[in-house]
């Protein structure tokens, strides 16, 4: 693992664009792995300014997202596709969105999953796949105790997470209780990965992923057994790192 610590979550994003930007100009086509939530947004605001300025070419751009909250529809303003075209999609005209995939989250979850592992068994391996974390070390929504062999599956979110989500929605009993997500042996399957967290609230998590051991307690240290991660954090994400360990970066 390759851990860079920048000052702010601004800095953060800036880097993370780049790595994104980078990834295409080599390879036009290129398959990406994009997360939702607080974290990415910023790094979304400025893959628009680039398209926009630069003229970025995503035509040929083929996105996998992580998840999906189970019982929201794609229109509903709380689902994660309503995110993604809101916050990224919409604003990159080049981009197809026949080519943006998003797992659903209603109807015949079963079929669901069994679909979306499938399709990124087709179009895969993805390039390119962005993490979030969560303050329980969750990546994609795998909580605490799944397994390192796990594919797309449905989860029951824990009350950490729902609580950590209210502030996306009016009160917590708003909050969708299960998900969608791609697991931990899917994720592993990307070629590259990149995991962004920012904020003193992800210090402990951090900590476990980057001194921790392997464990399903943190489905973060299973990024471990990974050939190609970066981990990008901010100063206080990095608070409760060995002096030895923040200081080499």
């Amino acid at each position: 693992m390759k851990l860079i610590i920048l000052k702010d979550k601004t800095e953060v994003a800036q880097l993370l664009s780049k790595i994104i930007i980078d990834i295409i100009k080599v390879k036009p086509n290129a398959i990406l792995g994009l997360a939702t939530g607080s974290s990415p947004i910023e790094t979304y605001d400025l893959l628009i300014a680039d398209a926009k300025n630069n003229k970025r070419d995503w035509s040929k751009v083929v996105t996998f997202n992580l998840d999906e909250y189970v019982g929201l529809t794609p229109d509903h303003v709380k689902s994660y596709r309503y995110f993604m075209n809101h916050q990224l999609f919409n604003h990159i005209k080049s981009l197809n969105l026949k080519n943006t995939y998003v797992p659903k989250g209603i109807g015949d979850l079963d079929q669901n999953v069994e679909e979306y592992e499938k399709l990124l068994k087709e179009k895969g391996p993805i390039d390119l796949q962005i993490l979030g974390l969560g303050t329980n070390g969750h990546i994609a929504f795998n909580e605490p105790g799944t397994l390192a062999s796990s594919k797309t599956h449905v989860v029951n979110l824990t009350k950490e997470t729902i609580e950590a989500n209210k502030r996306f929605f009016s009160k917590v009993e708003d909050v969708p209780t299960k998900a969608v997500t791609m697991g931990i042996h899917t994720i592993l399957q990307a070629k590259l990965i990149v995991l962004i967290a920012t904020g003193t609230n992800k210090a402990q998590a951090i900590r476990e992923l980057v001194e921790g051991k392997v464990s399903p307690n943190y489905p973060c240290t299973f990024l471990q057994n990974h050939d190609d991660v970066t981990i990008i954090i901010d100063e206080e994400a990095a608070t409760l790192l060995k002096p030895t360990i923040s200081k080499k970066n």
